[in-house]
Order: C-alpha cells, then structure tokens, then sequence
C-alpha cells in the first residue's frame, strides 16, 4: 500500500487521514474545542465505520485539530435546546460515536492535549493507549451538571484505575493534570507539549509493523477476556488463538523470521 497521505472528510466535523497502514481520525470542530454535537456524534460513528469495514488499516489513532482542547465533551448549549422527547430519540447517535471508537477492531490510540473532559476523555478511554502531553487536563465531570458519564466512562475509568479511584474520580467530579493522569494510569504515556499526535503516530506506526491480523485477534482477546475468570478467559484466548494458527500472516511470519528479513503481511 502507498505511504502517501490522503484526506476523507465525514460531515463537518471529522476528517480521517491516511499514514500508510495507520489511520488518522481527526476531531475537527475548533469553533466549539470539539464539543459533540448530534451532527458530530454521526459523524464519529461514521467514519469508524469506515475504518472498521478497511482491513488495511492496521492503527487508528485520534486527534484534535484544536490546539487547546481534544475535546470538551458533549455540546451542552445544544443539550440544553433538546426537549426530553428529542433528546431520548437522540440518545442512540450520541452513544453510537463512543461505541464507534470502543469497537474499532484495530489497535486505536488517542492523542491528547488541552482539555478532555466528559465525552471528551470518554472519547480517550474508549482507546486502547492514551498519549497525552503536558497541557492535557482530563477528567469526568458529569455529575457536577446533573448527570452521570453516560459515553462509556462508569464502566471504562474503573477498568484503567480501579473501582475506588474510578468511584473518587467520577462522584468528585474534579480534573486532573497531565502528570496526576500519567501517575494514576488515566493516560499511557506522557510526552512534552505539542508532541501528543506526533509520538501517538509513531507509536502506532510501530504497532502496525506487525501482523494485521494478530493484532486484531489480540485486541479482540483483550477485550473480550477482560472481568472474565481465568479459565474462560483463556477460552477467548485460544478462540483468537485459532482464528491466527492457520493464517496467511502466521505462515509469512514465521517464514521471514527464519530467513531473517522483514515480514511482508498478507493480512489474512
């Protein structure tokens, strides 16, 4: 596949960019820091959608064309228009953009900088790696407006940190730096302002150098394994296992470990 990098716009508000195998999902509504409007929310589902469906996407990874925020959650002015009718009706869109990221079959990584709070950081959390610089302000306000993180954040902040430091998180609503977030495991690696989104595509240009298809079946291990106990656990283990055995890229992997060169992916 060509390293040349391409450009396809979802809506308004979402840009995806091609590096070679590593695809770029860029949150593209600097007006308002990123805020998620209904329009934005579709927007994510959709072009995840379309990088879930490419399998020559090997690494997606998420960034901010703001230069201050990732994003500031959920566009509350916009909240705050909706009659409680409309805003059950729209619930399914809204949650689709967080689902969308959460079930990227590939390794997906978040590039953080500035502000990322509410849906925003829930945005982050539904990676599976979070890089952020030295301006990231992170943290799960919700209940401070009345409502609870309702993106994914109840169920995947205690999977990162904890029960007990998720619950302190949430119910005291408070934000955390960037080196807090680095030391209680809120973000993966912490790098100097401004080099978020480059270290975060260098990392994902070094996972995609292995097996597309093993790192699908691994993530697909994580995942489903993850709160299991360990003996079906490792039913899901053996079930992704079986699903690389025989694969095009477990034969090409090995073949161009033994003869000492760099392997040549099938992906399949």
């Amino acid at each position: 596949m060509s390293e040349e990098r391409s450009e396809t716009r979802f809506g308004e508000f979402v840009l995806v960019r091609r590096h070679g195998y590593v695809a770029e999902l860029v949150l593209d509504r600097p007006k308002a820091m990123n805020a998620v409007s209904t329009a934005m929310a579709g927007s994510i589902a959709a072009a995840c959608a379309a990088l879930a469906a490419d399998r020559d996407v090997r690494v997606s990874v998420v960034t901010s064309s703001h230069e201050r925020a990732f994003c500031v959650g959920a566009d509350l002015k916009e909240r705050n228009s909706l009659s409680d009718a409309e805003l059950v009706r729209l619930r399914p869109l809204a949650r689709g953009a967080y689902t969308g990221v959460l079930e990227l079959p590939m390794p997906t990584i978040a590039a953080v900088h500035g502000f990322a709070l509410g849906g925003g950081f829930e945005l982050a959390l539904s990676c599976d790696l979070i890089v952020a610089d030295g301006t990231a302000v992170v943290g799960l306000p919700e209940v401070s407006v009345g409502v609870i993180p309702g993106g994914g954040g109840t169920q995947l902040l205690p999977r990162r940190v904890g029960a007990a430091r998720a619950a302190e998180l949430i119910f005291t609503a408070r934000r955390l730096a960037a080196a807090e977030a680095a030391e209680l495991g809120l973000v993966d690696v912490l790098v100097e302002p401004g080099q978020d989104r480059e270290e975060a595509l260098a990392l994902g240009a070094r996972i995609a150098a292995n097996s597309p298809v093993g790192l699908r079946a691994a993530k697909r291990a994580l995942r489903l394994g993850h709160g299991l106990d360990l003996r079906a656990g490792l039913e899901v283990e053996d079930a992704a296992w079986r699903s690389v055995a025989f694969s095009g890229d477990r034969a090409e992997g090995v073949a161009a470990f033994n003869e000492k060169r760099t392997p040549e992916w099938p992906g399949e």
